[in-house]
């Protein structure tokens, strides 16, 4: 095993250790209400999310429901979270189309699941990582950065991101990355002000005096 090799496993583990609770935030009984709840979550926290979802999926809890809506009547039930409109038109606009092309299903295709309205490569990833036990590293703003800070990656958009962590982390593991990377992200390695004196990680960073690569 090389060096590099080794320190993305010791980073890994050491991060296991910190975060050992580190999953999925939004709450979701199902592949579709993930779909729905990670459709939300753009520009949006999990907390907001969950908030809305709450009352949201106690009163539509199917495709077939939601596309019953028109976008109007969805916007006022998810006015909570950022760009509102845009989003109850894509899930209006997902749901039908889960209903006359995927029998009401949520595809567990990539390609089938981008097709969607609303839903990106990092949306299709958490679903399909997330609802359906696939393999994937779906790559938000804490993945990018925390990968880019660890030297993990050097690309300059979230796909390139997500092909270098997945080049350097085994398969098995592109799950649990992905949620430590955002846990990490979220409690230590912030944006502004990362609390480098506390980071578990601080002596395989090399942003960090000392720090190895």
């Amino acid at each position: 095993m090389s060096k590099e090799n080794s320190r993305v496993l010791e980073i890994i583990e050491r991060l296991k250790r910190a975060y050992p609770h580190a999953r999925c935030g939004l709450n979701h009984r199902s592949p579709f209400e993930l779909l729905i709840a990670t459709i939300l979550s753009a520009q949006c926290t999990d907390k907001r999310v969950n908030i809305i979802t709450e009352k949201l999926f106690s009163k539509y809890r199917t495709p077939a429901d939601f596309a019953r809506l028109t976008p109007e009547q969805l916007a006022e039930e998810i006015k909570g979270c950022g760009l509102h409109h845009n989003k109850s038109r894509a899930i209006v606009e997902t749901c039908r189309i889960l209903m006359n092309n995927h029998r009401g299903e949520v595809p567990q295709q990539r390609k089938a699941l981008e097709a969607l309205p609303g839903v990106g490569r990092k949306t299709a990833g958490v679903v399909l990582g997330v609802g359906f036990g696939q393999a994937a590293l779906p790559v938000d703003t804490h993945v990018h950065r925390v990968a880019h800070r660890l030297g993990l990656a050097s690309g300059k958009n979230p796909e390139t991101t997500e092909r270098e962590l997945m080049s350097c982390i085994p398969k098995d593991l592109w799950q649990p990355a992905h949620h430590l990377f955002i846990a990490h992200g979220r409690e230590t390695c912030s944006a502004r002000r990362p609390k480098c004196n506390h980071c578990p990680v601080m002596a395989l960073c090399p942003q960090g005096p000392g720090g190895e690569r």
